[in-house]
């Protein structure tokens, strides 16, 4: 069994301690420090993977995933043979319990109005805002790792894929063991595109670790707010993978043959707002080309089309937007770029 704790990230304003729970499988053990558990390996331990899920609240699936694999580790959903582990897992299946009880992407404004999302505030800081303070916490475990797989889930109409820091070979590879067939190569700092900047993306937890030396990837697993057992067998499989290729299970992971593309530079964008309609045919998936009509915007009052909604660039439909009412700047089509990276 693993050996399971409770970790304190943080005091709310009436004193009730903010705890998540952190499952340690393998060589690793959790022991008592002076905030708190803290993880503690072996010198001649083996490597250690750490995995985190709900970061952000309504992102359940990375939870699901983790409560498989602790199935699939243990032996209780696999005919009662544990695993035989060279090295740790460490586990943090609600990584932001505040956003999580909220069913929220990020924290009330009452909790933390400088930083509400917490994926913007790593490596954290101890003596700062709440979610620097939670992230400061959890940084103490997940510094420790040699590889850090950061579960995430996007909305029902996003192709799944895996993101990781664009010229680093050491996350290149990681995602390839996660194995979604779509990779996104995300820039960083000066050959980042505007938005990196504008959207405090330094302060991701996948960008902070690598920094450390970390190899770190974000899978995007798809279907927020409801557990969907396609995401779920999708991320079990390339979390297990991961520990794979990381020598924390023996076996190889299983050979990867997709595609890459770049991240954050291929979103088709609303001029005005108004009600969108994609294209009939038009799906997660599909190969489009520069110019290619992908739906239009048009006023729902005076049925004035505002917008004819085309490809900037030839590539993979991998996000759709669903929800029609949309207000100017809001992202339409998301198209993946291949790059040979």
């Amino acid at each position: 069994m693993p050996d399971s704790g409770e970790l304190v990230l943080a005091r709310l304003p009436s004193g009730v301690p903010l705890r998540t729970t952190v499952h340690v499988y393998g060589e690793g053990r959790l022991v008592d420090g002076d905030d708190g558990p803290a993880l503690d390996v072996p010198v001649d331990g083996g490597p250690v993977v750490y995995a985190q899920a709900a970061q952000h609240g309504r992102e359940v699936n990375g939870a699901a995933v983790l409560r498989r694999v602790h199935g699939r580790l243990t032996g209780e959903s696999d005919g009662g043979v544990a695993a035989d582990l060279d090295g740790t897992f460490v586990a943090v299946p609600v990584a932001d319990p505040l956003t999580f009880d909220h069913v929220s992407y990020t924290t009330p404004e009452a909790l933390d109005s400088v930083n509400a999302n917490m994926n913007r505030c790593w490596p954290g800081d101890a003596g700062g805002t709440l979610h620097e303070r939670m992230v400061a916490r959890l940084w103490s475990v997940a510094g420790a790792a040699d590889a850090i797989v950061d579960l995430h889930t996007g909305s029902p109409s996003m192709l799944t894929h895996t993101v990781y820091m664009r010229g680093d070979a050491d996350c290149r590879a990681l995602a390839e063991a996660f194995g979604t067939d779509l990779l996104l190569a995300e820039a960083a700092d000066d050959d980042a595109d505007a938005e990196w900047a504008d959207r405090d993306f330094g302060g991701k937890l996948r960008v902070a670790a690598t920094r450390e030396g970390i190899p770190t990837v974000t899978p995007e697993l798809a279907h927020s707010r409801e557990i969907v057992e396609d995401a779920v067998t999708t991320g079990v499989a390339g979390t297990l993978d991961v520990l794979k290729a990381e020598g924390v299970l023996s076996g190889d992971p299983d050979p990867w043959d997709g595609t890459v593309a770049r991240s954050h530079l291929g979103r088709v964008t609303a001029v005005d707002s108004g009600l969108f309609c994609p294209e009939p045919d038009l799906s997660i998936g599909d190969e489009v080309a520069d110019g290619d009509r992908l739906g239009e915007v048009y006023d729902p009052t005076t049925f004035e089309t505002l917008q004819i909604v085309e490809a900037d660039r030839d590539g993979i439909v991998y996000s759709v937007a669903r929800e029609s009412t949309v207000t100017a700047g809001a992202t339409l089509v998301g198209v993946a770029e291949r790059i040979d990276d």
